[in-house]
C-alpha cells in the first residue's frame, strides 16, 4: 500500500498483519481523492476507524493541517504511528486507540468540529449507522464539511442523520463510498 499523491507520494505504508484491517483499496483510494478537492491544504481531518491511517495519511500528503486518527486496536495504533513516524507527520496529527464512539463523545463534548470526516468501520456490523448518528449528535463535522463513510454494499446507510444529509453514492465492486454533508449546504460536494 503507498500513498497516491501530494508530498508522500509513492512511499509505502505498513499494514499490521492479520486479518484485523481491511486497507481501503487501492482503486477505491484514488477514486475518493478524485472526487475530493485536489488541494486539501488548512483542513483538519477526523478519521474514525482509522486501521493503517491511509486516508488521512494522504490527505496530510495533500496539505490538510491536522488529523485526528481513532482506532480501538492497539496494532492498529501502533502502525499508524510507525506510518506517521516514517513521513515526518506526527506534529500535525494525534492518534487515539479507544472505541469510536467514546472519541467521538468526547471529541463533541469538546466543541472540537472538523473539514473532513473518514467513517471506515469493520463491514457487517452495523457500525455505520450507528457512528453516524453520534456525529450528527455532536455536531462534529463543520458547515462546509464532508463525511465520507466507506462500507459495504449490504451495510444499510439512510438518507438522513440529523443535520447530515447523504449527497452522493458510489459503488466500487462490494465497497460503497457516501459523502455527507450538512442540510444547510445548497453546493454538494
Amino acid at each position: 500500500m503507498r500513498v497516491i499523491g501530494g508530498q508522500a507520494r509513492g512511499r509505502r505504508l505498513k499494514v499490521p498483519k492479520g486479518n484485523g484491517v481491511r486497507p481501503t483499496a487501492a482503486r477505491v483510494k484514488e477514486a475518493l481523492f478524485n472526487i475530493l478537492p485536489h488541494d486539501l491544504s488548512g483542513i483538519k481531518v477526523l478519521d474514525l476507524f482509522a486501521g493503517t491511517g491511509n486516508l488521512t495519511i494522504e490527505a496530510l500528503s495533500r496539505g490538510a493541517a491536522e488529523a485526528i486518527l481513532v482506532d480501538s486496536s492497539t496494532e492498529s495504533g501502533e502502525a499508524i504511528r510507525e506510518n506517521l513516524q516514517r513521513l515526518n507527520l506526527v506534529d500535525r496529527t494525534r492518534v487515539w486507540i479507544t472505541p469510536v464512539t467514546r472519541a467521538a463523545r468526547l471529541l463533541a463534548r469538546r466543541g472540537e468540529t472538523f473539514d473532513m470526516i473518514f467513517l471506515d468501520p469493520p463491514y457487517g456490523q452495523k457500525l455505520v449507522e450507528a457512528t453516524l448518528k453520534i456525529i450528527a449528535a455532536g455536531a462534529l463535522l463543520r458547515e462546509s464539511g464532508v463525511l465520507i463513510a466507506e462500507h459495504g454494499i449490504r451495510d444499510p446507510v439512510g438518507e438522513r442523520y440529523g443535520s447530515l444529509i447523504l449527497r452522493d453514492q458510489r459503488r466500487y465492486g462490494d465497497t460503497v463510498l457516501s459523502f455527507f454533508q450538512l442540510k444547510e449546504r445548497d453546493n454538494p460536494i
